[in-house]
């Protein structure tokens, strides 16, 4: 791709002292600009917008926007709006690179340290029909392929969320996701919806039950963050866009089946989920005995903000896994006494052993169409990374500005924050000479894995959007010993 070639010209013809500096003056600018747009809309704009935080959300009138919901994204091809059926799609193309950087030691899931590229594609076919007022059925047909960064190893914060962590997967289309939505209703009064490939209801009640059946992503309804969850318009970092802590349910893909149940009222939700569990880490396969092995969720959500008169919303999330997982510090004795060369995690017969954790995000309006983030994350920290990736803590902070602020309507702009930490039994783990799925470099010299994000996505022309962003990752693996690494990418995403 031409794209490629001019990263390759403009950015990194220069020492890494030189690139460092370039990205965080970069990311200070963008830090420094922000708030000042935020203040001048604040004295330009004094009534905010109508809108919700999720589609299917009841949200108050003054609720967090990204972008306002009177006009949402704009697409390539119109779509239909008073119809009982939904078709549309997207493709998100993400190109990433990396100059050399700093690495005495490497180990086999080591982030390699010399330059790197890679680019990224999902592409996804969102179809529906709603059977009455109150069922619809939802069918999704995605295509990942492309390639990562080391083939998306050495990074517990991982730099991009699109790519597929096994290049030996098929590269043919498969099913997404495919699920019931039934909706009871809980009162007679009824409150307007957004249509959108997760709920094509143009209203809904106000106090509802919602059950989904089938396929799906956990994260579709869980932990979501209206300028911290989206990949294709926001961060591309695992542990922003997501809670690195929530060991969610999930094959290798993102996908588990299950089945979720979300009461909705006027100002508040909750909502809950038993899913499947992989066989192995980051395995593709699902384990069918839900007796044996599954997982739990819960969310509390509360739409009221935590500053007096502003929007907001507070999530509370726990979860629980049980499967055949390994326990960091049987897998340590294991090696201290001899019984093998390096400590493995996976060296132990089929027991099923449990994982837990929790999680707060929030949102917060600061101004009209300026909104700040936060989420924390732990989980016991004892028993194997098994779903999503290898972090046991979290911190994330950041800020989402809509280009509305500027006067492009369809733009936005972002810069987050991320540390990650492992546990105690983790670190030793990786200082032995262990491995997880996705980080191991042979040794430890630990220290958190800290990450600074920023992006910009612009609107080009109807559904094209275009997204220059960069990453500045401290301890990549949580080893001092290496990094620390600076990740520009650039994003083509296209909406149908």
């Amino acid at each position: 791709m031409k794209l490629k070639g001019i990263f390759n010209i403009k950015l990194f013809g220069v020492p890494r002292a030189v690139g460092v500096g370039l990205a965080l003056r970069l990311m200070v600018a963008v830090a420094l600009i922000l708030p000042a747009l935020a203040q001048q809309a604040a004295d330009r704009l004094p009534v905010q917008r109508p809108g919700t935080v999720q589609p299917v959300s009841d949200a108050p009138a003054d609720s967090v926007t990204d972008p306002p919901t009177d006009i949402g994204p704009e697409t390539i091809f119109p779509h239909f709006s008073d119809t009982r059926f939904w078709f549309s799609g997207q493709a998100n193309f993400i190109f990433q690179t990396h100059p050399p950087f700093h690495a005495p030691y490497n180990g086999k899931n080591s982030l390699s340290p010399k330059y790197e590229k890679a680019t990224s594609r999902v592409l996804t076919l969102y179809t529906g029909v709603r059977l009455n007022n109150s069922t619809e059925l939802l069918v999704d047909i995605e295509e990942a392929g492309g390639a990562a960064l080391t083939t998306g190893l050495g990074v517990a914060g991982a730099p991009n969320l699109d790519i597929v962590r096994n290049p030996l997967l098929s590269k043919a289309p498969y099913l997404g996701r495919g699920m019931i939505h039934k909706v009871f209703a809980l009162s007679k009064d009824k409150i307007e919806n957004q249509r959108s490939p997760f709920s094509l209801f143009d209203e809904l009640p106000r106090r509802r039950l919602e059950i989904r059946f089938g396929k799906f992503s956990m994260v579709d309804f869980f932990d979501q963050n209206s300028v911290g969850s989206d990949t294709h318009f926001q961060f591309t970092n695992w542990s922003v866009d997501n809670n690195g802590a929530y060991d969610y349910a999930a094959d290798t893909r993102g996908y588990t089946v299950g089945l979720t149940a979300d009461y909705e009222d006027r100002n508040w939700g909750f909502r809950f989920s038993e899913a499947l569990m992989p066989k192995v880490a980051n395995g593709i396969d699902l384990v069918w005995r839900p007796w044996q092995v599954h997982a739990e969720n819960f969310e509390y959500e509360l739409r009221r903000g935590v500053i007096p008169k502003k929007a907001g919303v507070v999530r509370v999330l726990a979860f629980t896994n049980s499967a055949n997982m390994g326990i960091y510090r049987d897998a340590i004795t294991q090696f201290e006494k001899g019984l093998v060369s390096a400590p493995d995690i996976t060296y132990h017969p089929w027991h099923i052993t449990r994982k837990y954790g929790f999680g707060i995000n929030l949102e917060q309006n600061l101004a009209p169409n300026f909104t700040a983030f936060a989420r924390f994350g732990w989980d016991n920290g004892k028993t194997e990374s098994f779903a999503y990736t290898e972090i046991d803590q979290t911190f994330a902070g950041g800020l989402g500005a809509n280009g509305v602020l500027w006067h492009r309507r369809y733009d936005r702009a972002g810069l987050a924050f991320v540390s990650n930490a492992i546990s105690k039994d983790h670190q030793t783990y990786l200082a032995d000479g262990g491995y997880g799925f996705l980080i191991g470099d042979g040794a430890l010299n630990y220290g958190r894995e800290n990450i600074l994000e920023t992006y910009y996505t612009a609107h080009v022309w109807r559904g094209i959007y275009v997204a220059p962003g960069l990453q500045h990752i401290v301890n990549p693996g949580y080893n001092r010993d290496r990094g620390p690494v600076l990740v520009p990418s650039f994003r083509l995403h296209l909406e149908f």
